[in-house]
């Protein structure tokens, strides 16, 4: 049983990590129009347990997208320096919608897996109660 229950471990941590990906995109698309604003990246680290790779992953630190901030050119607002330029964002939603579609399937191959592992831990189980 617990390779069932390692195969279900390895599926909620993909999930959960997923769910923290996805997150962070909304969190960024939220804010593409926000000045300043810096894009959220959150890398996947596999997790080791005693010198031996466990299959499971779970999210790393926060990183801030260090690319070059968009340069805004509107005089009258109020962050405007005096040539009349602000700083955006350096979100690109294009990169963020596929970021998002990258997480919804990722997302959905580990449910799909979990299901599997249930419903073949299920079959084991009707199996030896015959």
């Amino acid at each position: 049983m617990t390779d069932f229950s390692d195969a279900m471990s390895v599926a909620t941590s993909g999930m959960k990590a997923q769910a923290s990906r996805l997150r962070h995109v909304s969190e960024n698309i939220a804010n593409t129009d926000t000045p300043g604003y810096r894009r959220k990246t959150v890398p996947f680290e596999e997790v080791v347990t005693n010198g031996r790779a466990t299959g499971r992953v779970e999210t790393g630190q926060l990183r801030l997208d260090q690319t070059e901030l968009t340069q805004i050119y509107d005089p009258s607002n109020p962050l405007a320096d005096a040539n009349g330029n602000h700083r955006g964002s350096n979100v690109n939603l294009l990169i963020e919608i596929a970021d998002a579609r990258e997480a919804q399937r990722s997302y959905e191959a580990n449910l799909k897996m979990f299901d599997q592992v249930r419903q073949m831990s299920s079959a084991l189980m009707n199996l030896l109660q015959k």
